[in-house]
């Protein structure tokens, strides 16, 4: 009862403090398209950590349809407790939070009290009594500081610096100490440490450094089963990683395999014998496949070579009996188990489909822990347990005060783009529709994901179904060329100087939209976030004419100050994708192609979303947007937050920005018929 109690006081803050929003706003005149366009001061207010320029009054019928589907919540697997309970983490009030869940469907102890949000949480393996590290950074700025939750106390303990970026914890298998990486030598380069969270030294409990003094991005990713050995990460790209052991006790470092070869590497991990790895890669593939590496002989097993897809997340039980892993097809997970004793691959019955992660089998290696969710039902918590071949559910979620029934699925399809491949087979590419259940022709929003090395998954998201059963838009969601999950030279094809050729592909799916009786052509908006937001300004500098407005949250308006902007532990990575700004010829490149330098072609309405903490892409790149467009005479609207960074974290902040965009979004699909 004290645990509902202090819930429901959260609760009532946070609704208290969204009333103030409400009454403030709704009694601050807005600013409507003329106004903006005549050249008048663009009206500007703060409310909490939330500033407003030039957005109308809010709607109060709208927002409150709108906020039944954003009542929804989510539960996310984040380890195994050695006493076979789990930790989650689920949002009981603004953030989320970690909880530990016993027994299947059991009640939810909440762990952590913060006000920024916690999602990656780690226990050691196969002893203690219940505590374990997480991760946790300040108002977006990902600068994550490791703490240690003592189970004993229910209290917290800092256990980094506080200042700089850390991440990765991985406990060793006797469960006394966690490695992790730290930029804190130069603030671009990782270092490894390593700390004894749970000892009662004051000198042991401060994380020691064990191997440093190297340029580039460094992540451990598992211990040796003896404990003297670190598997490295040098991750250079998604194109280009390498895999190093560490020794603990001399720092010495030996790479694994050929490193003058150039492959793609997502993860790795020790076989438990110790004598070979499990690595993730593109190697000798168009697709990342599972293999086997034996340490002492070099030779390389493909484990997965009857998978024509990615493989994107594995395990391995401790005894070495099962491996699991789970493949991405066309945006869809499919979970497969093999038992090497014997000798059989096991499908998983009563899996739901959708998309899968975080898979990891607990101590004894025959209970599998995995998130499922999918376009219809939130992101929840299951079992498999290989011994009684059953799937046990140990969370449910809550979708909130609306009719789950009425969710529409994420249909797949295909259409023709611009170019071929080869000489006659013209290129395909991939992409997801929400259709509403209502007659049309319906208004379109064209959704691009970021990355730009990312794929449009079809999870649940709760504004799409608004979208589709509110507000009558069908929602489109593409995988342009430069996504992930279509093999290594898809992801390539946007690559340096190729970048508008991504551009393209939505120019190609207006042209299919327009051929469609039941999408209305005329009312076609374009949104993304970060490199999708870039892609969203991108595709209103080229496409005005067929667009009737955009929603830019987080994006790119120019590479060359991007790159010089963002964190500098990016910077390299990024160049990598994008193409190096310090050379000149390079440089005149993006910066003819920036969105910014070609705001006058962008005639229609345009909402920029920006969390000022952003260390990925700056707050400056918002701005300079917005102003070029109000100097343009342009429409712009603009929010942005003081405590969130790339993107927004906060439920009460989210809330507030799926607000906007729903009225943003309204108003251009009423436009469009009033034209």
């Amino acid at each position: 009862m004290r645990h509902d109690s202090k819930i429901m006081r959260r609760a009532t803050l946070h609704g208290a403090v969204l009333a103030l929003f409400i009454a403030q706003l709704t009694c601050t005149p807005g600013l409507d398209a003329q106004a903006q366009q005549r050249g008048a001061p663009v009206q500007r207010r703060e409310i909490g950590n939330l500033i407003f320029e030039g957005i109308p009054e809010r709607d109060p019928q709208l927002a409150e349809r709108l906020e039944s589907y954003l009542q929804a919540r989510q539960s996310t697997f984040l380890d195994w407790l050695p006493d076979g309970s789990i930790l989650i983490a689920t949002r009981f009030g603004n953030v989320d939070q970690i909880h530990r869940v016993a027994a299947p469907l059991a009640a939810r102890e909440q762990l952590t009290f913060f006000p920024e949000p916690i999602r990656v949480a780690r226990a050691p393996r196969t002893s203690g009594n219940g505590s374990f590290v997480f991760l946790k950074d300040r108002g977006g700025d990902e600068n994550g500081q490791l703490y240690f939750y003592d189970a004993a106390t229910g209290t917290t303990r800092l256990l980094t610096d506080g200042k700089s970026r850390h991440g990765s914890p991985v406990w060793s298998n006797d469960g006394s100490r966690v490695a992790f990486f730290g930029n804190g030598r130069d603030g671009v380069s990782h270092d490894i440490y390593v700390v004894e969270p749970q000892s009662a030294s004051a000198t042991s409990a401060l994380p020691r450094l064990i191997i440093g003094g190297r340029e580039g991005a460094w992540y451990p990713l598992d211990w040796s089963p003896d404990d003297s050995r670190i598997l490295l990460l040098r991750y250079v790209s998604i194109n280009e990683g390498y895999l190093y052991i560490g020794d603990v006790a001399s720092g010495a470092i030996q790479p694994v395999g050929d490193t003058s070869r150039k492959i793609g590497i997502s993860t790795a991990r020790f076989a438990p014998d110790g004598r070979g790895i499990y690595v993730v890669s593109d190697e000798n593939s168009e697709f990342r496949q599972l293999r086997h590496v034996n340490l002492e002989t070099g030779e390389s097993r493909v484990i997965t070579s009857n998978v024509s897809w990615d493989i994107e997340d594995f395990d391995v039980s401790d005894d070495g009996r099962y491996l699991a892993y789970v493949a991405n097809e066309d945006g869809r997970s499919r979970l497969t188990v093999i038992d090497n004793l014997m000798r059989l691959e096991l499908q998983p019955a009563g899996l739901p489909e959708g998309l899968i992660a975080n898979v990891k089998f607990d101590r004894t290696g025959r209970r599998l822990a995995l998130s499922i969710e999918s376009a219809q039902s939130p992101r929840d918590v299951y079992v498999y347990d290989l011994e009684r071949s059953e799937l046990v559910r140990w969370t449910r979620s809550e979708v909130g005060p609306v009719d789950a029934s009425r969710f529409v699925a994420a249909e797949l399809f295909r259409y023709p783009t611009w170019d071929r491949v080869g000489l006659r087979q013209q290129r395909m590419i991939s992409a997801y529709l929400y259709r509403p259940r209502t007659p049309g022709p319906h208004p379109v929003v064209i959704h691009i994901h970021g990355g730009p090395e990312s794929q449009y998954r079809p999870g649940f998201e709760p504004f799409t179904q608004f979208l589709v059963n509110e507000l009558g838009y069908a929602v489109i969601a593409p995988n342009v060329r430069g996504s992930s999950g279509y093999g290594k030279t898809f992801l390539q094809l946007d690559n340096g100087r190729l970048r508008e050729d991504a551009v393209r592909d939505i120019g190609s799916l207006l042209v299919w939209i327009g051929l469609q009786p039941f999408l209305d052509r005329e009312r076609v908006v374009v949104m993304g976030g970060s490199y999708g937001g870039y892609m969203t300004l991108a595709s209103l500098v080229h496409y005005s004419d067929r667009l009737r407005g955009g929603i830019d949250v987080v994006g790119i308006s120019n590479f060359v100050t991007f790159l010089t902007n963002t964190a500098p532990y990016r910077r390299d990575l990024r160049r990598a994708e994008y193409g190096d700004e310090r050379d000149p010829g390079m440089r005149a490149f993006l910066n003819r192609i920036s969105p910014l330098n070609n705001a006058k072609a962008i005639r229609r309405p345009l909402l920029v979303v920006q969390g000022l903490n952003d260390p990925r892409v700056p707050a400056s790149e918002s701005e300079q947007m917005v102003a070029q467009i109000r100097a343009n005479g342009g429409e712009v609207w603009y929010l942005a937050a003081k405590d969130e960074g790339h993107g927004f974290r906060k439920k009460a902040n989210r809330d507030v920005y799926l607000e906007t965009a729903a009225m943003f979004l309204e108003r251009l699909a009423r436009r469009g018929l009033e034209r």
